[in-house]
């Protein structure tokens, strides 16, 4: 008789294999799925700010913080090293060119001012006495030089008669031969008279102007030694206002030194720092404007300063037609510079996620407004208000413009 065996219930070992093949097929369609949807993030739609991307005119400007300043500045150095013994005006008052503010002594300088009188006087003495010496031998000289001559006539006035007399018979050969030597000797010696008095002339014609220029220029030294006596009366270099004054009676200052500053208040600039992204674009002739008071002011860029510090370089602008009223040095004010001209272009609303991305992709938030995508876009120029799109975004797309610091590295967002 056979016997009937029941199946014994639970799992058989072809049933392991098809566990593990579900397992599998599971493992796979969940990397398909993450492989098209990355990582997914949750949060709420109405802590989130979004922005409809819309074709517009794009103004291409950039908001900056200027401030007001006198249109100079005039700086003031100390010519001369001293110590302060009167200080005759005080920071913030008005000054006319040539008001002394400050009067210093220096000791030194007063010693320096003595020697060259003094070698100024030992140099005068000397130009006398040379001119009495050569006045002198010029006398003396002529004097000889007409002796010489007086003398020479007479030897040759005698020397003729004699040869005369002599020609005749009516005189020795020997008187003859002395009044012919003694004409020769006057010859000889009125010569060399007359080349030592040449001499003296040219000496004198040569030395002199030497010695009066020597003379003229100790003049000129000790008069440049007195300017610098006065440049101890430390006076405004301009008419202004006296911005600040680094001094203080009793207090040595040393050649050279900064000591203030006059600020000319004929009118007014603008000192503004820029953003170096912006370096390429910033140049001479740029218009501005700012508004005050309800009023509309124009500016024109008038100096960009090459050097770049902190990431920033400095402009200077100046006012086109009125300045606002009651304007002082030190008020800021926000101004509009323009950049270039005006044009249509595809418009995203500035917003916290530029921090994060860099203006290179961007969530953008499907059609039924539950969940947002990324994309990589592509942004030109920018202003205070938009982002000029150039690729990755249509006219009428909502995107996340908020920062996206707590999404971590997720692809899309699913909004609640």
């Amino acid at each position: 008789m056979d016997i009937q065996l029941e199946k014994k219930k639970g799992l058989r070992p072809k049933h392991y294999g098809y566990i593990a093949l579900g397992v599998l097929l599971f493992f796979v369609g969940w990397k398909m799925i993450t492989a098209n949807t990355g990582h997914t993030f949750r949060a709420e739609k109405d802590k989130l700010s979004i922005a409809d991307v819309v074709q517009g005119k794009f103004d291409d400007y950039i908001t900056i913080n200027g401030t007001v300043a006198p249109i100079t500045t005039i700086y003031m150095d100390a010519y001369e090293g001293g110590r302060v013994t009167e200080k005759l005006i005080e920071e913030g008052a008005m000054v006319q060119k040539g008001d002394i503010i400050l009067k210093l002594d220096n000791i030194g300088l007063y010693e320096q001012i003595l020697n060259s009188e003094s070698n100024l006087a030992l140099k005068q003495n000397d130009l006398r006495s040379t001119k009495l010496t050569f006045d002198s031998r010029q006398v003396e000289g002529r004097k000889s030089l007409a002796t010489a001559r007086t003398e020479l006539q007479r030897m040759e006035r005698n020397y003729e008669q004699n040869q005369a007399l002599y020609d005749d018979g009516l005189i020795s050969k020997e008187v003859y031969l002395t009044s012919k030597e003694n004409y020769e000797l006057s010859k000889k010696q009125y010569e060399i008279v007359k080349v030592q008095t040449d001499n003296d002339d040219e000496l004198r014609r040569t030395s002199l102007p030497v010695l009066e220029a020597d003379l003229s220029r100790m003049q000129k030294t000790l008069g440049m030694v007195y300017q610098r006596l006065d440049h101890l009366n430390v006076r405004a270099p301009a008419d202004g206002q006296l911005g600040f004054l680094d001094a203080e009676i009793g207090q040595n200052i040393s050649q050279g030194q900064r000591i203030g500053q006059v600020n000319v208040l004929t009118d007014y600039k603008i000192e503004a720092d820029i953003d170096e992204h912006y370096i390429d674009r910033v140049k001479r002739d740029l218009n501005a404007t700012f508004e005050r008071n309800g009023t509309e002011h124009t500016l024109r860029l008038r100096k960009v300063y090459p050097e770049v510090r902190n990431g920033k370089f400095k402009i200077d602008l100046v006012f086109i037609g009125e300045k606002p009223q009651n304007i002082r040095a030190g008020q800021s004010y926000n101004i509009k510079l323009q950049l270039g001209q005006s044009s249509d272009a595809l418009l995203l609303p500035k917003g916290s996620f530029f921090q994060s991305t860099g203006g290179q992709w961007i969530f953008v938030v499907n059609p039924d407004g539950n969940e947002a995508l990324k994309r990589n876009i592509r942004i030109g120029k920018q202003n205070s208000r938009y982002y000029e799109v150039l690729e990755g975004l249509e006219h009428g797309e909502k995107v996340i413009t908020s920062n996206y610091d707590s999404f971590g590295d997720a692809d899309n967002i699913v909004l609640k």
